[in-house]
């Protein structure tokens, strides 16, 4: 790790988005070594959640090469229970000819086309009655949420959808607990409900992937830095059903954080164009935005390989994080502390009317 005094603070917004988390995985274990980024606050998502709760937990019982560690207990130890447990095992001549091909989707797999036939027919309140959740055994070996509860030096800000109200809710570090993380993860179609202080919750995607806002009032670094699992971009449109179901898996997905784009982005403008009162000014922060996108990293693979916990498959992922991490600070480091390394309103919000425009010009 660098020992470089030329330390900056971050916040970091982790997305979820199942195995894929392992994108994000390495994300963190670049940053870990490079060791130039001070992160202050995370919010979290689903996988963003586990991997935020390892590096919190890791960093809090170990410091940072602790946190480097846990993480990869993290993620080895979902290998080692996917293999075990997993619904969706590919035969092996299916696991040569993806790799042969360079390819880790599962969307051709017989027992991925049956698995998402079964549980877009039964809900898991008929064939998962005992609830039983593998990621639950993976948490418990990982990380004592007792401990990570009384975590100082991160602050945590986990999402979870509010199933009633369909609203999100934050979870802060000193009400984490393994529920907490289990109702951030949890996938409708999966698994049941998870309850919380008597109030049911599903995958806090749905409503904040993740949410943001707890950064700008509960943290004191200016610079926020999204790491992106859903790729936002995609070249073609799809016309296969499962290249379908995936696009629309990943707008759905990134619908919730490009809503909050918007709101930094018609901030920002407020203050660069001195619209507040000046009583007011106090209450708002002018958010520098860093975003590391997955777009290219994961352009090749589907939401069916979002189910995919094969070791090897999670460290190609971990590598492409390492690797458009590095890229990012490459390029970008220096703008840390000072400007915005990511156009917001051309990158996240600007309609397709003017980009239609632009490209008839």
């Amino acid at each position: 790790m660098s020992t470089t005094n030329n330390k900056k603070t971050i916040n970091l917004a982790l997305q979820g988005g199942g195995a894929h988390g392992a994108f994000a995985w390495g994300v963190l274990d670049k940053l870990i070594e490079d060791g130039r980024l001070e992160v202050e606050g995370l919010c979290a998502t689903s996988a963003g959640t586990m991997n935020a709760c390892a590096y919190a937990y890791g960093k809090y019982t170990g410091g940072l090469e602790q946190a480097r560690q846990t993480l990869h207990d993290l993620w080895w130890n979902i290998a080692k229970t996917g293999a075990a447990y997993s619904p969706i095992k590919q035969l092996p001549y299916e696991k040569l000819m993806n790799q042969m091909g360079n390819s880790w989707n599962m969307d051709q797999s017989p027992a991925f086309m049956m698995f998402d036939t079964f549980i877009r027919t039964f809900s898991p309140y008929q064939w998962n009655q005992f609830d039983f959740n593998p990621l639950k055994d993976v948490l418990e070996k990982v990380i004592d949420f007792e401990e990570l509860r009384a975590c100082k030096c991160t602050k945590l800000f986990i999402s979870a959808t509010h199933v009633q109200s369909g609203r999100v809710r934050v979870f802060h570090a000193n009400e984490m607990s393994l529920d907490v993380a289990l109702a951030s993860a949890c996938l409708p179609f999966l698994f049941k409900a998870v309850e919380v202080d008597g109030e049911d919750y599903w995958d806090g995607g749905y409503m904040g992937n993740p949410a943001l806002y707890p950064l700008f009032y509960e943290t004191g670094a200016r610079d926020l830095m999204v790491v992106h699992i859903n790729p936002m971009n995609r070249p073609e449109t799809p016309t296969s059903s499962p290249d379908i179901m995936n696009r629309i898996n990943e707008i759905s997905f990134n619908s919730s954080l490009i809503k909050e784009m918007r709101a930094i982005a018609f901030v920002k403008k407020l203050i660069s164009t001195d619209m507040l009162k000046e009583e007011y000014k106090c209450q708002f922060k002018d958010v520098l935005l860093h975003s590391v996108r997955a777009d290219e990293a994961m352009m090749d693979l589907s939401v069916a390989s979002k189910f995919n916990t094969d070791w090897e498959f999670l460290t190609m992922l971990k590598e492409r994080g390492r690797s458009t991490m590095q890229q990012w600070l490459d390029e970008h480091f220096d703008k840390v502390g000072k400007v915005d390394s990511v156009d917001v309103q051309g990158e996240f919000l600007q309609s397709v009317n003017r980009i239609f425009e632009r490209k008839t010009n």
